[in-house]
């Protein structure tokens, strides 16, 4: 096999193992808030938004030592013992305790840093400057195929359902254990941050926000609406197929297109600012302010429109398309600019995104719908402007280097 076929390869498998393992972790926390409402008992009171946010601000202050992390034992076993805590997170939810909840939310908030900072090194090991915006592309795209499988279960087997147990999460703790096989083949060929500051506050919050809005609230807003019947409950996991729909769709199309993109990235990153405007727009008409927070038997406020299931559906896949946007080519330009110190640059990209999940999930615990939504529209203008400018940096480079040479 060639270089350049080993190098895809690796990058496929990559890819592949993500996609395993978030088919589990992915879909359990689009609904774990739906399900901590309803087995919340003398045992266990404990709240998905309150995990999500100790988490995410685990993860951040973590990214302070990933990197060094994966320097001592490399990132293949950065990668498998990352994924054997989030094993032990998920398998929390068989007989959960609200003691044990909130230290795997803690430990996992470690591995995350560590799981991450160990992905993007890999990813631009394995890549090359004329490579690395498509084999973002790829891996986004494949590790996004998990929204699809786990969120397919959770559709027909939620369906009618308005109580949820514990039992009913034992399919991802099996699904999981497949995971870590797949783990131990992460990378196996494989072997100045100031600027980057400038494109992680804007664009890392964005990704940070958005983030937390698609994985986490979006879902438990769907499964508040009482409009929608007794299958509320199941349009959670439909709308998180339709989320991976829309991941799988920009990741695969804007890896292909990479070499034929004249225009640099700005593109693409302005479809994922105006894909989410009109989602954020369309969410704010069909949903109920309160459904972020209403109780276990759902909201009985009434949204700006009737409430529609198909414009539900249509805002999750135009979540995921936006969201493929920013990621893949935030994730080529970190890997382009820093390709000699690729995992501290990903840690600090890591660092920004997880700082402002963590505040993200926090304040969704009280804030009404439209607040996120406004707060998530005036952050991307931010991020999207912050991001042309440096890639206006880049695409300067490149002419200065082309005259140069000349």
């Amino acid at each position: 096999m060639s270089p350049e076929g080993k190098t895809l390869l690796n990058i496929i498998i990559l890819g592949l193992g993500f996609m395993v393992m978030f088919t589990a972790f992915g879909t359990c926390g689009n609904i774990e808030q739906t399900v901590i409402k309803s087995f919340n008992s003398t045992e266990f009171h404990g709240s998905g938004y309150t995990s999500m946010a100790i988490i995410y601000a685990v993860f951040s202050a973590s990214n302070l030592i990933a990197p060094s992390v994966i320097a001592v034992i490399g990132p293949q076993l950065s990668l498998f013992f990352s994924g054997l805590v989030y094993s032990g997170y998920i398998a929390v939810f068989i007989h959960p305790y609200t003691s044990s909840f909130y230290t795997l939310s803690v430990l996992l908030g470690i591995a995350a840093a560590v799981l991450w900072t160990a992905q993007g090194n890999l990813l631009t090991i394995n890549s090359k400057d004329s490579t690395i915006g498509r084999n973002s592309g790829i891996f986004w795209a494949l590790m996004q195929f998990s929204l699809f499988f786990g969120n397919l279960y959770i559709y027909f087997a939620w369906r009618g359902k308005s109580h949820i147990t514990s039992l009913e999460l034992t399919f991802y703790s099996g699904v999981y254990g497949t995971c870590l096989g797949a783990m131990t083949q992460f990378g196996h060929d494989a072997k100045g941050l100031i600027g980057l500051s400038g494109i992680l506050i804007g664009v890392g919050e964005i990704l940070g926000l958005e983030l937390t809005f698609y994985s986490g609230v979006y879902g438990t807003c769907l499964g508040a609406m009482t409009q929608f019947g007794h299958d509320a409950k199941g349009l959670i996991g439909l709308s998180g197929i339709l989320i991976g729909v829309g991941e799988i769709l920009g990741g695969g199309v804007f890896g292909i297109l990479d070499k034929c993109n004249r225009f640099g990235r700005n593109p693409v990153v302005f479809l994922g600012l105006f894909t989410h405007i009109v989602a954020f727009y369309l969410i704010f008409l069909n949903i109920a302010s309160d459904a972020p927070v209403a109780p276990e038997e759902g909201t009985q406020m009434q949204a700006f429109i009737q409430p529609s299931v198909t414009v539900a559906l249509i805002c999750s896949f135009l979540l995921g398309l936006g969201d493929s946007c920013f990621n893949t080519q935030l994730i080529s330009i970190v890997g382009f600019l820093f390709r000699d110190d690729s995992a501290s640059a990903f840690a600090v990209f890591k660092f920004v995104q997880s700082i402002t999940a963590a505040v993200a999930f926090f304040y969704s615990n009280y804030l009404l719908l439209h607040w996120q939504l406004l707060i998530m529209v005036l952050v991307g203008f931010l991020g999207t402007i912050t991001f042309f400018v440096v890639e206006r940096g880049v695409i300067s480079s490149r002419q200065d280097s082309y005259y140069d040479s000349i």
